[in-house]
Parts: structure tokens; C-alpha cells; sequence
């Protein structure tokens, strides 16, 4: 058992996501939690940086939660993951058409990957966000059509999974986290996790 198996033994754990992605990244860090979701208006403030909307959304996930929904062994994870080009952020996309539009916008430059993750129990919350630097190759327009036809991601933000063919033939490097931009920044999760509990008196 991991040190942070050991202290989270005293809690429930909930994951406030139905992304199947972070679902996996967090079985795969051999944590014990369940799914629970509460239905949110992502609508993205103004005048803010990538970073401070990504920790804006991830919070406000966690806000959907009543406060008689906590008990003092009650820790939820929520998150959200944001893609910014120049500052300029690219949500899901709409379809096809929106899809290959911002691959091609993606196409042959950098870009960045912010998940923002806030942490909650009765007692208190904490925020924090980790930034990777992504980079794609020119990609030929029918690269992006064949991955829009077959992978559909239109529940991606930026158009793209990583994980999928896309990251294999299209991205050059990266620069930060991978699981970052698969969903979930793990090792600095397991890190404020350990932080969080320790600092948390059950």
C-alpha cells in the first residue's frame, strides 16, 4: 500500500468528473474513490488568463456540491482541462467542421494544456493548475480528416486526445506533464493530495 493509499484510508474519495479519462488515470494511480457529478454551466469569464479559467471551472465544479453534501470524510477531486493558443482558449468542438478547423489552427505550433484541479472536504478547499507545453508537427489535411472521421472528438477540448492517433503521428514533443494533457496532472496531484490530508484533521 502507497503512503497515499495508507492516508487516504480515513476518507471517501470522489471523483466529481465523467471523463473516462481521468477515471483511468486515477485507477491507475490505485486510488479508491467513486464517481459522483453534479451538472454545471461552464461559461468562461472574462478578462481572465487560461490558468485562471481553468481553476475557475475547476472550482466551480466543486461548488455544485451542497455543503450537507460533506462530512468531514468526505474529500472531492474535480478538474478541467482547458487548450489556450496565444491565449486564446479552445473549447470542445461544435462537429466535424469545428473540429478540423482548430487541428488546423494547431497545426505546425505550440500550444498549451492547463488542467485546473480543486480539492474539497467540509473543512476546507485547495485550487492549482499545471501548464504543459504541447507541439504539433504540419499536419496535412488529410492527417486531420482521417482522425476527425475516425476518432470523433468532439468531446475534447482542442479536438485531440493525446492518448489517441492523433498524439502518435502529430506531436513533435511536449513540454511538462503528459498526463496533463491526457486529463489529469498526476504527480502533482498525488503531491497536494498528501499535502491536503496532512494539513486535514479527520
Amino acid at each position: 500500500m502507497s503512503t497515499l493509499q495508507n492516508r487516504l484510508q480515513h476518507y471517501e474519495l470522489i471523483l466529481a468528473s465523467g471523463s473516462p479519462r481521468r477515471k483511468m488515470l486515477l485507477e491507475e494511480m490505485e486510488l479508491v474513490f467513486r464517481i459522483d457529478t453534479r451538472p454545471v454551466a461552464e461559461v468562461l469569464p472574462q478578462g481572465k488568463s487560461p490558468e485562471e479559467v481553468a481553476v475557475y471551472l475547476s472550482k466551480l465544479k466543486a461548488d455544485a456540491f451542497e455543503a450537507d453534501y460533506f462530512d468531514k470524510r468526505t474529500l472531492i477531486i474535480t478538474a478541467d482541462t482547458v487548450v489556450a493558443l496565444e491565449n486564446k482558449i479552445l473549447g470542445k468542438p461544435s462537429g466535424k467542421e469545428d473540429a478540423a478547423k482548430m487541428l488546423r489552427q494547431l497545426s505546425g505550433r505550440e500550444h498549451r494544456v492547463i488542467t485546473g484541479v480543486t480539492l474539497r472536504t467540509s473543512q476546507k478547499e485547495k485550487s492549482f493548475f499545471v501548464s504543459t507545453e504541447v507541439y504539433f508537427k504540419q499536419l496535412m489535411p488529410e492527417e486531420i480528416a482521417f482522425y476527425v472521421d475516425n476518432y470523433k472528438p468532439f468531446d475534447k477540448a482542442g479536438a485531440y486526445g493525446i492518448q489517441e492517433w492523433i498524439g502518435h503521428a502529430g506531436i513533435e514533443k511536449i513540454n511538462g506533464s503528459y498526463f496533463n494533457v491526457v486529463g489529469l496532472p498526476t504527480h502533482r496531484l498525488y503531491e497536494e493530495l498528501l499535502l491536503f490530508i496532512t494539513d486535514n484533521k479527520v
